[in-house]
């Protein structure tokens, strides 16, 4: 827990109901840390990692799980190739502009981090910054071997038990993120063209042995953004966050501090 008020509701946006969580004040005119979630993540699956960035750097936050996740709406039909544009496009300027908050610093992992990025590149003058984990910008084999063998452990491995806990219905939460990644109309979807207007600093954070990508999807977002930072962490997979979690705050603290963006919060 932190000293900042901390707020649990639920949303109706895009017509459907999203559990929202904030964390100090979301409203003021300071930047807010906007956290997305990975394609099979949560609200509380970020844990404590929210309250520390918090506290660290004195912004408010908001954290939510999109549809079909945690303890928002079920998913009640089949995604599309482009439900990621939506989420980053339609649903996330919804949700800002229903909390108010006008500067916001995107902090998203894997799904999230595309997500962050469509919106960056289509408002390219709302976000303040994009703090980019494991971001997808287009399909590699090893993404689909390793949505394979998500497959494998959510059929006849651990993965089933282990969602359970955090989603409504982790059944059609799971197929929802795998099917549509395997779906051969997929293999085409490729967004490295449309990134060329983002304007904003970006921060790209890459396991070293992350197994759903490779450097290339990160060497690909710097063609496009040529400004944009990255480091490599060593010993880590595709939860740069939770694999090594002190070395991922500690860039990310750096980084949004060299912002030169203050808070009434901060020391």
């Amino acid at each position: 827990m932190t000293g900042y008020a901390e707020s649990r509701s639920f949303i109706n946006i895009a017509g459907h109901r999203l559990e929202a969580l904030t964390i100090g004040d979301v409203t003021s005119s300071a930047p807010t840390l906007v956290f997305l979630h990975a394609g099979l993540g949560s609200l509380d699956l970020w844990k404590e990692y929210p309250s520390k960035l918090v506290e660290r750097t004195g912004f408010g936050a908001l954290v939510y799980s999109r549809y079909g996740y945690g303890r928002s709406d079920s998913l009640s039909e089949k995604r599309s190739v482009n439900y990621l544009h939506h989420e980053g496009q339609e649903v996330l300027p919804e949700i800002l502009d229903a909390f108010e908050i006008s500067r916001p610093i995107l902090i998203g992992h894997s799904d999230g981090a595309t997500i962050a990025l469509l919106f960056a590149a289509a408002f390219p003058s709302r976000p303040c910054a994009i703090i980019l984990e494991a971001p997808h910008i287009f399909v590699e084999d090893i993404t689909l071997a390793g949505l394979r063998e998500a497959k494998e452990a959510y059929e006849n491995g651990p993965l089933r038990n282990a969602l359970q806990p955090h989603h409504i219905d982790a059944e059609t939460t799971f197929r929802g993120w795998n099917d549509i990644w395997l779906n051969p109309e997929f293999r085409d979807w490729n967004i490295e063209a449309e990134l060329k207007t983002i304007a904003c600093p970006v921060l790209l954070i890459q396991g070293e042995d992350d197994q759903y990508g490779t450097m290339a999807q990160l060497e690909g977002i710097r063609r496009q953004v040529p400004g944009a930072e990255l480091h490599m962490i060593q010993q880590c997979r595709h939860s740069p966050h939770q694999d090594q979690p002190d070395i991922v705050l500690e860039h990310m603290v750096r980084f949004i501090k060299d912002l030169g963006v203050s808070s009434e919060y901060q020391e």
